[in-house]
């Protein structure tokens, strides 16, 4: 039976319901995983999502997301090998407050080990993980996870003028490295209009931050294309994320074409080599964004150079062809 094109990505055993992308990356469907994180992967080689081992073995080449325990993933390299597949592993879970935690247990850490040997390459989401990789195994690349920047389906900006106001770009108040709740706080200085997204439960902790009603607006967590539409109505988005993830939020403001300040994340360092927060301080950032709210000018040259860096080193063409040199049976 030949190979199915494109590349397979596996989660076994995950939540996710298989998605094969072999007509592209589709339009915004709230019904449908978005082409974004690890589905970005098989999306921009027309490939496949699947929870099924069985399924993805149906690809010349698989990438195996490790996550929980590994004992699933550990299986599924085994029954991959047998059916002749080229096994790249990655992990799912990519922060460093992830994956530390993943792998602080004896067992978990044999199994990691083995199957970064046994895999026929390991790919690192961040340059963080790049590290971790080599040091058990030499067949490591760094791919970022792709952004459809030039899927034009997948274009929410707006034009500049109907813009307004900051997004708090984080979601999760109970991780203390993205510093949610400090960013919120700074956020309010720049006296402008905030939207965050926050759970029932975090809608509690605003009471006590003085913020009136008209400053700030809260809204529960939505589907991501009508995320993506609240969040392309602001100017800019704001985060003091230090968790060196690969960084989804400052991916989700690349489709609405707003530039990110603050945050650690691979996407940040790649397409705002000035506005990201690895290594700046926090005063720093509330200045940059200050600038940008206040400054047409330099709000401009930052959503030029912010489009210029995407379609050079995130785009689905770009990522594609990154695959191909080191993955077979993939087009570039």
């Amino acid at each position: 039976m030949r190979a199915l094109p494109g590349l397979a990505v596996l989660n076994p055993g995950g939540h996710d319901p298989d998605l094969s992308f072999q007509n592209g990356p589709g339009e915004p469907n709230p019904g449908q995983h978005a082409p974004v994180n690890h589905h970005a992967y098989a999306a921009c080689t027309r490939g496949g999502y699947y929870r099924s081992t069985g399924l993805a073995a149906r690809h010349r080449s698989v990438l195996l997301l490790l996550r929980g325990n590994l004992k699933a993933a550990q299986q599924a390299c085994s029954l991959l090998k047998a059916h002749g597949c080229f096994v790249a592993v990655a992990f799912k879970e990519a922060g460093l407050h992830q994956v530390g935690p993943q792998l602080n247990r004896p067992g978990v850490m044999k199994r990691f080990l083995t199957l970064a040997k046994e895999a026929d390459l390991c790919v690192a989401s961040t340059p963080e993980l790049v590290v971790l990789f080599r040091c058990t195994s030499r067949r490591v690349v760094e791919i970022p996870t792709p952004y459809p920047v030039d899927v034009p389906a997948w274009n929410f900006s707006r034009p500049h003028k109907d813009r307004h106001g900051l997004f708090i770009g984080t979601r999760e108040f109970d991780v203390p490295t993205r510093n949610h709740l400090l960013a919120l706080l700074a956020a309010r200085s720049l006296a402008v209009p905030l939207t965050v997204i926050a759970r029932a439960a975090d809608r509690r902790l605003f009471e006590a931050l003085d913020l009136t009603s008209e400053q700030l607006r809260t809204l529960r967590p939505l589907p991501y294309p009508d995320y993506l539409r609240v969040m392309a109505g602001h100017r800019v988005v704001f985060q003091l994320d230090q968790s060196t993830v690969p960084g989804q939020v400052a991916g989700d403001a690349l489709l609405c074409g707003l530039p990110t300040v603050g945050g650690s994340g691979a996407t940040e360092r790649l397409v705002h080599p000035e506005l990201h927060g690895h290594g700046r301080d926090f005063t720093a950032l509330l200045g940059l964004a200050h600038r940008l709210l206040q400054e047409p000018a330099f709000y401009q040259a930052k959503c030029e150079e912010m489009r210029r860096h995407a379609l050079e080193r995130l785009s689905f063409s770009v990522i594609r062809g990154q695959l191909a040199e080191c993955l077979p049976a993939m087009e570039g």
